[in-house]
């Protein structure tokens, strides 16, 4: 992967690009949406809500599960395919959802929902460095990066009105239209990618441990989120157990050599491994404060979840503004920097919300809202971009099942970790603005370890 100065995209790529992203936005939508239906699920099924917690619980299982399969599904037959099929898959679970006749059908549904968009995901940045190289990987990432950030803004949006004229069957129905456009787009736009090896053996131990290592890990930060205590037992257990699953993998696959489904000797690179720890690492500059801003708005404020969604929107546009100048900023100075920078744009978009209560003016909030996702829309696009510089292309699916390995253990770790601060302050305390301004402040603070990997990361000024 040679690096390249920064040029134009080429329209084809840009266009192709649109594709997999389309295709990447239901299950990116679907994650947030289903959120927000959980007592709208307990009513209707009659279950407790620790068993329909497993709707989503389950989903997110299955997501870290199906990331190394579609690692090995990459290099044994055409890109093009494999994801044209999770693409489809999907979109049929998505209707199976919505006709479930009980709790029990419904989560079997989400499991399956959720290992297709396991699939989806890695093949997309994959497919991605494929098209174009990583030279060209921060502009395209810039793109990419939609979904991700769209996702979490826009899903209690739409699942919020879907909810309040809908039935909740509603929420897996709207995937479908977007599945059947998707599919029509890549079956018609996207070329056959070849298969990198097609006499690759399936790595059926080395496949089985990682899968294992990202649910055993998530499963127990799950637990600490869910009992508001990172010390209980059930979370020590799986946590341990993830660590040493991670060791008997490290032993497994230095004597499998090249042949191991993710090989040791990337994490030789200072960048990618800088990369794969800051990805754990922003998850609590992400995903944590994306767990609380909705409840500010709501439990603070007394907003409706629709009314809160929309009070997100300033947040999106920022990520929006920012995406295109960091995506050419990473292509032209290296991520290291932009790393950085955006860290500080997003301590200053988080920091007053340690001081902000239910009184504080929307328009104050708002203008906040924006600075932070400025920032936190140049946070993990570098980190994942830096993952593929200096890497060899044929290490492309290797590398994107590593990335969204550890994004969604660092995912997790983030709402885990500022969940179990707040729930923690209330139960000693009766403030709750206290209690959102103590998450908030957390947030910030431990979003500062993210300078600790990046200094690793690519800087090109001082090859210029």
């Amino acid at each position: 992967m040679d690096e390249k100065k920064t040029t134009a995209l080429p329209k084809h790529v840009v266009n192709m690009a649109w594709v997999l992203v389309l295709g990447a936005f239901a299950p990116m939508l679907d994650a947030t949406m289903v959120n927000i239906a959980v007592n709208d699920l307990a009513r209707d099924f009659g279950a407790s809500l620790s068993t329909i917690q497993w709707v989503i619980t389950g989903y997110v299982l299955a997501t870290a599960v199906a990331v190394p399969f579609a690692g090995w599904l990459v290099n044994r037959f055409s890109g093009k395919w494999v994801f044209l099929a999770a693409e489809i898959a999907f979109g049929v679970f998505s209707l199976a959802s919505a006709l479930a006749w009980n709790i029990d059908s419904l989560i079997v549904f989400r499991l399956f929902q959720g290992a297709a968009a396991g699939m989806l995901t890695p093949l997309l940045t994959t497919l991605l460095v494929d098209l174009a190289g990583s030279a060209a990987m921060g502009r395209l990432m810039a793109v990419v990066g939609l979904p991700i950030v769209l996702g979490p803004i826009l899903g209690p949006v739409i699942g919020g009105i879907v909810l309040e004229y809908a039935s909740w069957r509603w929420i897996f129905y709207i995937n479908v239209p977007i599945v059947i456009l998707a599919t029509i787009l890549i079956a018609w736009k996207l070329p056959t990618f070849e298969a990198k090896n097609r006499q690759a053996r399936f790595d059926v131990v080395g496949v089985t441990l990682l899968a294992a290592i990202s649910s055993t890990i998530i499963y127990g930060i799950v637990q600490a989120s869910t009992k508001g205590d990172f010390t209980n037992a059930t979370t020590v257990a799986y946590v341990l157990a993830g660590v040493a699953l991670m060791v008997v993998y490290g032993v497994y696959a230095h004597f499998k050599g090249e042949h191991a489904i993710l090989p040791i000797r990337l994490f030789t690179r200072k960048n990618f491994t800088a990369a794969m720890v800051g990805m754990v690492v922003g998850g609590v500059a992400t995903n944590g404060a994306m767990l609380l801003l909705p409840l500010f708005f709501q439990n603070l404020r007394g907003d409706s979840v629709i009314v809160a969604g929309l009070s997100l929107i300033p947040q999106g546009v920022g990520m929006l503004v920012a995406r295109p100048i960091v995506g050419k900023l990473i292509d032209r100075i290296g991520a290291r920097y932009v790393t950085i920078v955006s860290l500080a744009i997003t301590l200053v978009g988080t920091i007053p919300f340690a001081y902000f209560d239910g009184k504080t003016a929307y328009w104050l909030v708002a203008v906040i809202l924006f600075v932070r996702g400025i920032g936190a829309g140049g946070i993990l696009s570098p980190l994942m971009t830096d993952a593929f510089v200096g890497g060899d292309k044929r290490d492309s699916g290797a590398i994107s099942v590593a990335s969204r390995t550890f994004q969604n253990i660092g995912g997790a770790f983030g709402s885990a970790v500022i969940a179990t601060i707040v729930a923690g302050y209330m139960t000693t305390h009766t403030s709750i603005a206290a209690g959102y301004q103590t998450g908030f402040a957390w947030t910030a603070g431990l979003s500062l370890l993210i300078i600790m990997p990046a200094v690793f990361l690519t800087n090109r000024l001082s090859k210029n």
